[in-house]
């Protein structure tokens, strides 16, 4: 029987920032759109060459993490060396299909690897058979490996629950301690969402930050996020809303 209080107090000693480090980025300006977002790179069959690029278009945007599958932790860890911009691990993404001990072999190494941020996915099949006990167990399990090394969000798969599910997984969400959320719209049939975020924060309040995707292509969209409450967002369309922010700023 696992005691859950015990695993939570330990959890929220674990979870402490590492040093030189907050849950806004590496040196990123939060000051600027672009500061606050997170270029997604976990589409199949990217290439190294092709990593490398969008890497260094990172860099010159100084936007807060680049999003990547575990297996290219270590690339892009190299690639950003030396930068303002944080890695970030994308751990049982999308839905947390793998064994609890798989997904914390995966977050304790690309914690070692350097991922300054790892987000965790929360075992949708256990929410869904009503065993929220037994996904809030896996995922302390995760977040626990990644042993104060790397900032830990947890995935809300929001599209994938009926109401008393949102409730509940937002509940363990909150209990867990972690820094950050992030609202998935994997599943959920739209992109990121004003009500999405405000549902996030009538549970959570203010204590954690969020992250938001889905389908954001604009300077406008994503303006009306952050301002909505959001505090990172996850996108693929990166340069053009950094390039449009640039070219609407007084010199």
């Amino acid at each position: 029987m696992v005691d859950i209080d015990k695993a939570i107090r330990e959890l929220l000693e674990e979870l402490a920032l590492p040093p030189g480090d907050s849950a806004t980025g590496k040196g990123a300006n939060p000051r600027t759109i672009a500061g606050r977002l997170e270029h997604s790179l976990l589409t199949v069959g990217l290439t190294s060459a092709a990593l490398r690029e969008e890497c260094r278009m990172a860099r010159d945007f100084r936007v807060a993490a680049v999003c990547v599958a575990p297996y290219y932790v270590a690339e892009v860890v190299s690639y950003l060396a030396g930068s303002e911009v944080a890695v970030c691990a994308a751990v049982g993404f999308p839905s947390a299909f793998i064994s609890t001990k798989a997904k914390a072999a995966d977050v304790q190494a690309c914690a070692m690897l350097g991922a300054g941020e790892i987000d965790i996915a929360i075992n949708v099949a256990a929410v869904k058979s009503g065993s929220i006990s037994e996904a809030e167990k896996d995922f302390l399990s995760a977040a626990g490996a990644a042993a104060g090394k790397s900032v830990v969000k947890a995935v809300f798969e929001h599209g994938s629950y009926d109401d008393a599910e949102k409730r509940a997984v937002l509940e363990m969400i909150g209990r867990s301690g972690v820094p950050f959320v992030k609202i998935q719209n994997m599943t959920s049939g739209h992109g990121a969402r004003v009500e999405d975020i405000r549902l996030v924060r009538s549970f959570l309040g203010d204590r954690i930050k969020i992250k938001i995707d889905g389908g954001v292509k604009t300077l406008a969209q994503a303006k009306e996020l952050l301002e909505s409450g959001a505090d990172r967002i996850g996108l693929t369309a990166t340069r053009a809303i950094a390039e449009e922010e640039i070219k609407l700023t007084p010199e």
